[in-house]
Parts: C-alpha cells; sequence; structure tokens
C-alpha cells in the first residue's frame, strides 16, 4: 500500500498577497491633483497671452496727419452722397442738431481694448459726420437700396440694413476688420437723413503734450451731387 505524501509547509509554494488598491487609488489622486494645478495654470497662461494680443498701445497704429485721414474720411462720404443721390451742394458747418443741415469733421479716442478703456495717448479716429433735411421718402429709401449694392460691390461689408414698420432706414458697413466704417439713417418723422465715415485709428507725428484731439479745427469740403 503506497504512502501518500502530504506537502509540507516548506514545500508549499509561497502565495503572494494581493495587490491592494491603495497604491491605485494614490497613483489616480496624485494625477488629479497634478491635472488640477495645470488647468488653472494653462488658463492663466491663455489670458496672459490674449491680454498682451488684445491690448495696444502707440506703436501698434499708423502714423498719420490729421489733415489726410480726414481727407479720405471726406472722400469716402462724397463717394456715397453722390450714389445717394442728392442734388443739393452740402458746404461745411453744423446748423440745430438733428433739424439742420451738417458738415463736419470730428475725431474719437482709440482704446487699449483687453480689460480697460484706458486711451492710447497720442492715438484718434478721424471721423467725417454729415446731415441733409427735407429728404423725401422716395429719394431716401432708393437711395439707400443702392448705396447698399454699391457698398457691397466695392468690398464692403454690410453690418446692417433695416427698413422699420415706422419708416425709418439704417445702413451700416465695414471694412478693413471692422476699423473702417460708414453710417447712414434716414428719420421718416422728420425726414432727416445723417451720413458719416470714420477711419482707422492712427497716431498724429505733430501731436504735442497736451494738445487736444484733432478734428475740430478742420474745415471739410464740401459734398457735391454726382456728375451724369
Amino acid at each position: 500500500m503506497s504512502q501518500e505524501n502530504t506537502p509540507t509547509a516548506a514545500t508549499v509554494p509561497a502565495v503572494s498577497p494581493a495587490p491592494t488598491r491603495t497604491r491605485t487609488a494614490a497613483r489616480a489622486v496624485g494625477f488629479g491633483c497634478a491635472v488640477l494645478l495645470a488647468v488653472p495654470l494653462l488658463l492663466l497662461l491663455a489670458f496672459v497671452v490674449w491680454i498682451a494680443v488684445v491690448t495696444k498701445d502707440a506703436s501698434d497704429f499708423p502714423r498719420a496727419a490729421p489733415e489726410a485721414m480726414a481727407s479720405r474720411a471726406a472722400e469716402r462720404s462724397q463717394e456715397a452722397y453722390g450714389v445717394l443721390g442728392f442734388t443739393r451742394t452740402l458746404g461745411p458747418g453744423a446748423g440745430q442738431p438733428g433739424v439742420s443741415a451738417e458738415n463736419t469733421f470730428g475725431s474719437d479716442a482709440c482704446y487699449r481694448g483687453g480689460l480697460t478703456d484706458e486711451e492710447v495717448d497720442g492715438a484718434y479716429s478721424m471721423h467725417h459726420s454729415w446731415a441733409l433735411d427735407h429728404v423725401p421718402a422716395g429719394q431716401a429709401r432708393a437711395g439707400l437700396r443702392r448705396l447698399r449694392d454699391h457698398l457691397e460691390d466695392s468690398g464692403w461689408d454690410i453690418t446692417s440694413y433695416r427698413e422699420d414698420v415706422s419708416g425709418d432706414r439704417a445702413l451700416k458697413a465695414s471694412r478693413s476688420e471692422g476699423e473702417e466704417r460708414m453710417w447712414f439713417k434716414w428719420s421718416a418723422d422728420r425726414g432727416y437723413f445723417t451720413g458719416g465715415a470714420s477711419m482707422a485709428c492712427a497716431v498724429d507725428p505733430g501731436r504735442g503734450d497736451g494738445d487736444d484731439r484733432p478734428g475740430d479745427d478742420l474745415t471739410p469740403p464740401d459734398l457735391h451731387p454726382s456728375t451724369p
């Protein structure tokens, strides 16, 4: 009769303990903490880069005399005035706002952008504004539609074209990534037509410390009807 051999403790292979979840959990926690720390840092870096891109100073704008920018704005207005089909010659000057004819220059401040409304010292945006009184509805409506088509064909983006139920009409256009703009509006209740053109921001190379923004001291040319 054979004798059964019972394995002794020395011959039984040692069984490794099952791996615990402690180390895995620790790794997961460590990875999660790293992600939580990295995300705010990345967001902060992106924010700093964004601020650097969108904020501007005087070196970001071209240097141009106010007279040159004013002349360009007046040329934009003259082109539109002719397309609109007005038959009056509009001389410089301004009467009662919202009532009388107008033909003036002016300028606006330019800002750093981003999260600040700080003005860029020495930078300005020249604009030309004009207005006509006693404009008939038929002339205003047909003229604005004609001008809208003309501006589109000339490379302008029509940002707004509105014909309200009240009878008012309005047209806005821009180009050069919105840095140049034109706007027109006709008020039905008063028969009052306004228009204007603004140029991109520039820095006045002749501006001295303490000088006011340019514009009020410049006289615009007459706006003439288009020649047949």
